[in-house]
């Protein structure tokens, strides 16, 4: 037997899966740690996780997965991963973190980010980066250099969480040209890393890891990695991307026009394109999908919204934790639509690049005390994160992307038939459910690398679709009326 190894490292919990490389079936899957994974803030803004308890949580979701499919270890013959994008890892020379990794959700290189969009120029920055350089990698970087000069001094190489988990298993420290463009450390224009920027900076050129291909080969483990994840030594690394053109991969969005979201502990919608454009105002974000490369212009254009699944999840502890995830979405689908009233803005997390980085938090607005209750709450967050979903999508279509169908995986929100439906229902889009996850995904794609699968065709031939939702037209004009008050109230929430 053959099975796929599929690591999907998020800020939230480490997830792996075995896939059967024939059938398509998961063999076994899990996750780890079972409560989520904590983030960091030493001051307002910041959010940061130790690289050592992604490797610590990928250990114990490898082996519960391979115990799960009581599978052996010579028959995985191909690991892929997945991972949350954006974030700063430093190593030393022998490849240990000098610090914990500043994450996608902290956003103190913001203001670094802009001092450079404005000194290089917008033109420039937009021409070559295809992006503000705003609060990603880079920005990150040149807030270290800035001010832990000591820390800075040691750094052998910076990479991404997910080259991290790679060089923990292979022992070499590389990169992607999917990962280097999430970072702002690629320049589209001259076919190589952003070295202007670094300079700009003041950056070292060799602080960037070799690059190698986004499918093929990414190393062998190590024995000391085999023993400790219990695997076999020489198992090749074959795959790796970050989370959202994963997640795209998973869903077997690779040609022009389609389009994959999420909603975890961020929402994302993510459309792939072969025409070079980009954001003038930097609201959505263009990076390499997996299959960009010199021969095939392969963009995806990412929207993000921060307060998804961790709105819902703030809601579920609010409420005391007496209620599952089912038992809200029942509740939130007694509420009438427009939630009699009552608004919800998702912003508690920041709102990334959407808002133009405008923080305007998270508001519950409307409230009666003698007309709401928890039905209310529960379907006033689940409509104010499909109404920013629908924000940002409007976005999305002055650069060409009018999604008619939108694809997910059967995981997070999406496992809620009312928020799929709400979701149709302000988009006029339908709603593809698809019974898959980013980890499942990463296994595919080390498949596509490692050559046992011909081509992302055979590799996806399996993927089952389990639901499709189609827009309501008996919802049209509430939910329409509801949309408009909740961007009356946000558009009242951003004037300073």
């Amino acid at each position: 037997m053959s099975y796929l190894l599929g690591i999907d490292l998020g800020s939230s919990s480490v997830k792996a899966s075995l896939l059967d490389a024939e059938t398509g079936r998961v063999a076994g899957s899990d996750f780890y740690p079972k409560q989520e994974m904590a983030i960091e803030a030493a001051e307002p803004g910041w959010a940061e996780q130790a690289p050592t308890a992604w490797w610590d949580a990928a250990q114990a979701a490898i082996a519960g997965a391979m115990k799960q499919a009581v599978v052996n270890a010579g028959e995985v013959k191909a690991i892929g991963i997945a991972y949350q994008m954006h974030g700063l890892v430093c190593l030393d020379k022998h490849g240990e973190p000098l610090r914990p990794s500043i994450i996608w959700c902290d956003s103190r290189a913001v203001p670094i980010g802009e001092a450079a969009m404005e000194t290089l120029g917008r033109e420039l920055c937009l021409g070559r980066l295809f992006n503000s350089p705003g609060n990603f990698t880079a920005s990150k970087l040149k807030w270290v250099r800035d001010n832990e000069p000591d820390v800075f001094a040691k750094i052998d190489k910076v990479c991404l969480p997910g080259d991290y988990l790679a060089a923990r298993m292979t022992g070499e420290v590389a990169t992607t040209v999917s990962g280097l463009s999430e970072g702002m450390l690629w320049d589209f224009e001259q076919a190589k890393p952003a070295y202007f920027l670094l300079d700009h900076y003041g950056v070292g050129h060799d602080l960037l890891a070799e690059i190698v291909p986004t499918f093929g080969d990414q190393g062998e483990l190590t024995a000391e990695a085999a023993k400790q994840l219990g695997l076999a030594a020489g198992t090749p690394v074959t795959y790796r991307a970050g989370d959202q053109p994963n997640n795209a991969l998973s869903l077997n969005a690779l040609n022009p026009g389609e389009i994959a979201a999420t909603a975890g502990t961020s929402g994302v919608v993510y459309g792939v394109s072969d025409v070079l454009r980009y954001d003038p105002q930097s609201r959505i974000n263009t990076f390499a999908h997996v299959n960009h490369s010199g021969q095939q212009t392969s963009l995806g254009l990412l929207l993000c919204v921060n307060g998804t699944g961790c709105a819902y999840a703030w809601l579920k502890r609010t409420l005391g934790n007496t209620m599952s995830y089912g038992q809200m979405n029942d509740a939130a689908a007694e509420a009438p639509v427009g939630c009699d009233g009552l608004t919800f803005l998702p912003f508690g997390n920041g709102a990334e690049r959407m808002l133009g980085n405008a923080d305007p938090g998270a508001v519950m607005q409307g409230l009666s005390f003698n007309r709401h209750n928890t039905s209310h709450l529960c379907r006033a967050v689940q409509e104010g994160i499909v109404f920013a979903f629908m924000y940002g999508i409007e976005v999305m279509r002055e650069t060409g992307m009018d999604p008619t169908v939108i694809r997910a995986g059967n995981t997070n929100l999406f496992q809620s038939v009312l928020f799929r439906q709400l979701l149709a229902d302000v988009t006029g889009a339908r709603i593809e459910l698809y019974d898959t996850d980013g980890s499942v995904g990463a296994a595919r794609g080390a498949g596509i690398g490692a050559g046992i699968y011909a081509s992302p065709v055979d590799a996806f031939s399996t993927l089952s679709r389990i639901n499709c939702t189609e827009p309501d037209p008996g919802h049209a004009v509430p939910t329409q009326d509801a949309y408009a008050r909740w961007c009356s109230r946000l558009e009242a929430n951003l004037i300073p």
